[in-house]
């Protein structure tokens, strides 16, 4: 997939079907609208593209909106991909953008763009205002030469349990599991390696510290989960831990670690991702440290035996 971003000064020349959207998650509603785009490119002998934009409109739109991403920018970018879509056009969403009409938009779809078939989400709205029905997109298109459609919906009801509201309540609540159906795929987490403190070190059970790279990423429920550690590209099963660690201070500090099994290399400042299974256990405060001890090795026993 061509990954082209697009300002005020581009003009594409290849002609596409397209669709538009931010994507967040790339999920199994997304896809199944990417599928229909797909056929109905085949049918008109056109290579495929994905409008997307590189920063969340509410964000713009409503600067104290609490934003929890289900992907960063480049995790939504890989997934994009996943699909097989040829292009996919990046606009950086501002106020100036925000403005234009929803015919506008069209317009510079078909001019600037070469877009020659657009295929609308169900229930997708654009344009300042939103107020506009499906009517007024196929007006608007048919006066400027883009054949317009609307995509189905999921079939047999899934529609309303596959969407990105759904899946972030999912994850608050430490459902990975039943999130990684709805996502296709496993819930990731992605940062660079931090220095810690080191106490799980001193208990046989080092971990590397995570700083995300994505600062509006929606973290899961807090407590134990298994996963898989991604380093340098190699796979290794891990124990994440996401929380306050009550067990050491009161501190109100968020950390995300994970302990990687079979794994004993100096990866300070390298960039890693996480995946995450399954939930193994919520956050405790132990009342000494050696039993904190005695329950990682549990973690650990009961990690080993989903391998």
């Amino acid at each position: 997939m061509e990954v082209i971003r697009i300002d005020d000064s581009t003009v594409i020349q290849n002609e596409t079907a397209s669709s538009i959207g931010f994507f967040d998650g790339v999920h199994r509603g997304h896809r199944y609208l990417i599928e229909q785009l797909k056929e109905n490119a085949q049918l008109f002998g056109l290579p495929t593209s994905i409008i997307t934009f590189f920063n969340h409109p509410k964000k713009i739109l409503q600067s104290e909106y609490p934003l929890k991403l289900l992907n960063s920018f480049d995790e939504r970018i890989r997934q994009l991909a996943s699909t097989g879509i040829n292009y996919c056009y990046v606009i950086h969403f501002t106020e100036t953008f925000s403005e234009i009409t929803a015919e506008n938009f069209i317009r510079r779809l078909s001019r600037q763009l070469k877009i020659k078939f657009l295929l609308i989400g169900y229930d997708h709205r654009f344009g300042n205002g939103r107020s506009h029905t499906f009517e007024h997109y196929l007006a608007f298109g048919k006066a400027n030469n883009i054949i317009v459609d609307r995509a189905g919906e999921l079939p047999e009801n899934a529609a309303s349990s596959c969407s990105s509201t759904v899946i972030r309540q999912l994850l608050q609540e430490g459902e990975v599991e039943k999130a990684a159906e709805l996502l296709s795929y496993n819930y990731p987490l992605e940062g660079n390696v931090i220095r810690g403190d080191q106490v799980g070190r001193t208990i046989g059970f080092p971990t590397a510290n995570i700083e995300l790279i994505e600062k509006e990423k929606l973290i899961p429920k807090e407590g134990v989960y298994a996963g898989i550690v991604y380093v340098e590209g190699k796979q290794y099963a891990g124990m994440i831990y996401i929380g306050r660690r009550p067990t050491f201070s009161s501190q109100k500090e968020q950390r995300i670690e994970a302990h990687i099994l079979d794994f004993n290399e100096d990866i300070y400042g390298k960039k890693i991702q996480i995946e995450l299974l399954s939930f193994l256990r919520p956050d405790i405060s132990f009342s000494n440290i050696e039993d904190l001890r005695k329950q990682l090795e549990k973690d650990r026993e009961k990690l080993c035996s989903l391998k």
